[in-house]
């Protein structure tokens, strides 16, 4: 773990909660990610996942525990990483080319050669041509396709991914998790990938993190996804080794799931 290109090391993130006590969402928990990584984050709905990606973008502090980028100390945006939001993060009054150069323009890179890389970007994700169409005027896989450049364009060191593809038809879905892993073998950049997808996690990644159910959510496993690259994520999921690795992870998994299911129906009884 020191040569990590990220390590959240034994992080604790508390929040006020509204009776003016705390909550602490997660406790002491340790996730890294070597350079050229994929590792995928699973756990039961609202266990903190998102907090854990927060927390390694420098958008959260934790409350104890540090987040260290290759090997030194993150104060504040974490600028190594690119993040690939579940939400639309796309801006309306821009067409698909102004959008995906906008991390260029704020970096003060010039014009011509922010539409340059632009344009290249737009063709690597499957939108050569499109450059002139705006959010409205996609389909939702074209606009993930867009999210996907915007945040490669900068070349990060690392890539974070929040659930980016969990609000896609099946179809569409396997067509942009096959494309990240072809832009990924390319470069082989650190990603952490948050997902609710046992299949997805597995499918992508060479090594799967299980989280607790929260209050005071920290990882109760780790798996090495010892299946040969490249791979089809629809075609993988005949192999008996990864039917072997979901039935090994949902036994972990498994348990969490309902302890957070029915922490949720107390909460809303």
């Amino acid at each position: 773990m020191p040569d990590a290109a990220l390590l959240l090391d034994r992080v604790t993130c508390a929040f006020a909660s509204p009776d003016g006590g705390a909550y602490t969402a997660m406790r002491d928990a340790t996730v890294s990610v070597s350079a050229g990584e994929f590792v995928s984050v699973v756990g039961p709905t609202g266990c903190g996942k998102s907090t854990l990606l927060n927390m390694a973008a420098g958008l959260l502090r934790p409350t104890s525990g540090s987040v260290r980028v290759f090997g030194q100390p993150l104060h504040g945006i974490n600028a190594r990483a690119g993040y690939m939001f579940q939400g639309e993060a796309l801006m309306p009054w821009r067409n698909a080319l102004a959008n995906i150069t906008a991390g260029l323009e704020f970096a003060g890179v010039p014009a011509a050669d922010a539409a340059d890389r632009g344009r290249e970007w737009l063709r690597r994700v499957g939108l050569g041509g499109f450059e002139n169409r705006y959010p409205h005027q996609m389909s939702g896989g074209m606009r993930k396709r867009a999210m996907l450049a915007q945040t490669l364009i900068r070349d990060p060191d690392i890539i974070l991914m929040d659930e980016p593809f969990s609000a896609l038809d099946v179809q569409t879905r396997q067509l942009m998790e096959n494309e990240v892993l072809d832009l990924w073998m390319a470069r082989r950049k650190a990603v952490l990938f948050i997902t609710h997808d046992l299949d997805e996690a597995i499918a992508m990644s060479d090594r799967v993190v299980v989280l607790s159910a929260g209050p005071d959510t920290h990882p109760i496993g780790e798996f090495r996804i010892d299946i040969p690259r490249p791979r089809d994520v629809a075609e993988i999921r005949t192999q008996p080794r990864f039917v072997e690795l979901h039935q090994a992870i949902w036994d972990v998994l498994r348990d969490e799931v309902l302890k957070g299911y029915e922490r949720q129906l107390g909460a809303s009884s």
